[in-house]
């Protein structure tokens, strides 16, 4: 089809060739002629067809190409093609995004009740694990009780330390002497994990991060988080540690405390926020996948380290039930994308069964019948015998 096309150079496969044979059922040869102004070439596009399998190749060729583009000029046809093609390319990118959950390990995880703490389900819910950015839903938690009591503000502003600044990880890339406000630091440190938005916080409300992390740690002998031991105040440790150490269950109970804050969840369910600085406004996303696609999810907070690997403490509302569910440690052997889709994979299911739980548990206490309390029997309260009746009981013989 191409013998009339003068080759001047070879550009090889293009995207979708070097996908290789593309299955598709269609029974034709289409070739596509592009003329770039100038230069006197043009890309040429041709899907060659050996029985159900489609190959697209691509060369530059000469300006007297008019025969090319006369090739399969129906835009129907054309239109029909580049859908077919589309819908394959997009199929095989789709396969090529899965991931196995074989080998995967749980450090340990727990669904409660978030009104009452009531555990629904759990799996070594006591075994110490590094909670990596988890860690931050302390420091949120401070922050928001020094909103409550009036210690600060949201339209307070907090300054950059060059302690801060220098904080590497997930961040916003904060500059010494930029200042924002309270409310504009809390969702960064919710959506966008930022570990430098954290220590800013920390010496803000405490004075140092080492300040700020003793606070931490009496904060969580208060709600009885026994095995939890804060070494920072963002989760961001590596190598040898010392790192942050906590349990399922105490980041449940932590869980519980916060989602009795209505102004907590608003935070954590916002899926985008604009970080507003001068001339470098910054569009974050919330690093919490389940939000958009757990119905009712509206929190709370991922972590992951290479050191620590995946962890998520979410929750979700159905009706007037509310789970929490932790997970901690979760490792797929393979790269950390795949641990943490199978981190949120695991709280999902936790959520799902929780609420199934509560669900049934209160259609069953519908069931039960009510008993009426039984009737009050009025009983007349004896008199007391007055002055006459005791003249006559003297006198009666």
């Amino acid at each position: 089809m191409l013998d009339r096309i003068d080759f001047r150079q070879s550009r090889g496969t293009d995207t979708l060739g070097q996908q290789g044979h593309l299955a598709l059922a269609v029974r034709r040869e289409v070739a596509r002629g592009v003329r770039r102004p100038g230069d006197g070439f043009g890309v040429a596009e041709q899907v060659e067809t050996h029985g159900d399998k489609v190959t697209f190749r691509r060369a530059v060729a000469n300006r007297t190409c008019s025969a090319v583009s006369s090739v399969n000029q129906s835009p129907v046809r054309f239109a029909a093609t580049a859908l077919l093609l589309c819908a394959a390319l997009t199929a095989e990118t789709a396969a090529q995004t899965r991931y196995s959950t074989q080998g995967m390990t749980v450090a340990g995880q727990i669904c409660v009740d978030a009104s009452t703490g009531a555990v629904l389900s759990q799996k070594l819910a006591d075994f110490p694990a590094d909670p990596a950015s988890v860690t931050k839903l302390m420091t949120f938690l401070l922050v928001l009780e020094d909103l409550r009591d009036g210690r600060t503000t949201l339209r307070s502003r907090v300054g950059v330390t060059k302690e801060a600044a220098a904080t590497g990880g997930s961040q916003v890339w904060l500059a010494v002497g930029e200042t924002f406000t309270v409310e504009d630091m809390l969702y960064a440190l919710m959506l966008q994990s930022a570990n430098d938005v954290a220590v800013a916080l920390a010496v803000d409300r405490a004075g140092s991060t080492a300040a700020f992390v003793a606070r931490m740690n009496r904060r969580a002998a208060e709600l009885g988080m026994t095995r939890t031991r804060y070494v920072s105040p963002n989760g961001l440790t590596e190598g040898r540690g010392p790192h942050d150490s906590t349990t399922a269950r105490d980041v449940a109970r932590l869980g519980v405390v916060l989602c009795g804050m209505p102004e907590a969840l608003r935070f954590t369910s916002a899926k985008r926020y604009v970080l507003r600085r001068p001339l470098k406004p910054m569009e974050m996303l919330n690093h919490n996948h389940l939000l958009a696609s757990f119905p009712g999810c509206d929190g709370l907070k991922t972590g992951y380290t290479s050191s620590a690997q995946a962890s998520i403490a979410t929750t979700a509302k159905a009706g007037p039930h509310r789970v929490i569910a932790v997970v901690v440690g979760c490792r797929v052997p393979g790269n950390g994308k795949a641990s943490q889709r199978a981190r949120d994979d695991v709280a999902a299911a936790l959520m799902r069964d929780g609420l199934a739980k509560l669900q049934a548990q209160a259609a069953d206490l519908a069931r039960q019948p009510v008993l009426k309390p039984a009737p009050k029997i009025s009983v007349k309260p004896k008199e007391e015998p007055g002055f006459w009746d005791w003249l006559g009981d003297l006198f009666s013989f």
